[in-house]
């Protein structure tokens, strides 16, 4: 059963876990279980996604119980106006304590509006919150570095935050397809679990009934605590 962080009679918010589809998509047609499907199954009424989360990102999944609510949360969404989203995420090696990566993204080949190629705006602020180092040799290093970084996005670019911790040469762990192959392999070994460690904390709208301000959050599920306690280091550049 899903878990519901919010409901009234226009939203609901669920804690989504990791490896859960939102909707049903051609990109993983081998998949059976869906978000939108368990909760309409769960609550026994029709939900709209408004905005999305990958399939390896847990946490704060917000739905609209109609649709002239789905689509006025959709163009909020779009906009971002009055919209907040904190993730937090872990990655490889050992970042600054603070930043903002502002790097052009393109539009996804499956996501391209023209026959162009359209390069979009986006910036990320990351505060790194939490350094680790976990005893897995990594070339001719004898450990392996890793960090806890909260993420704000300031921009809505898909798969933004993936590629920009890859920009930065700090991907996130487990990411399959921006990360490490090895570096995953060797960790999900040693924690004993196999996921993208990315995490959707919180999210403020303005609620489209109200006009006030609404905020989710979701604490991190038990397999956080599988990460040793963080070691004291100095700052990163």
């Amino acid at each position: 059963m899903l878990r519901i962080l919010h409901r009234d009679e226009h939203l609901i918010a669920i804690h989504k876990p990791p490896g859960l589809l939102v909707h049903r998509t051609g990109l993983d047609a081998g998949e059976t279980r869906f978000a939108v499907q368990l909760l309409r199954d769960q609550i026994g009424q029709p939900v709209w996604p408004v905005h999305r989360l990958d399939k390896g990102t847990s946490g704060v999944l917000l739905f609209a119980l109609d649709a002239a609510t789905a689509s006025q949360l959709g163009r909020a969404f779009e906009s971002g106006q009055g919209l907040q989203k904190t993730y937090h995420a872990i990655v490889r090696g050992w970042p600054a304590d603070q930043g903002l990566i502002d790097h052009p993204l393109r539009r996804m080949p499956d996501d391209m509006r023209t026959e162009r190629e359209e390069v979009q705006d986006a910036q990320t602020r990351f505060v790194t919150l939490e350094r680790y180092e976990l005893p897995i040799p990594q070339g001719s290093f004898p450990t392996t570095r890793g960090a806890l970084v909260e993420l704000q996005p300031l921009t809505g670019r898909r798969h933004q935050l993936r590629r920009h911790l890859k920009h930065i040469a700090h991907p996130i762990i487990g990411d399959a397809t921006h990360g490490k192959g090895p570096l995953n392999r060797a960790v999900a070994d040693f924690l004993g679990v196999q996921r993208l460690w990315l995490h959707a904390s919180a999210l403020s709208v303005q609620h489209p009934a109200t006009g006030q301000a609404l905020t989710v959050q979701a604490g991190f599920d038990a397999e956080w605590s599988r990460w040793p306690p963080a070691i004291v280091a100095p700052a990163a550049g």
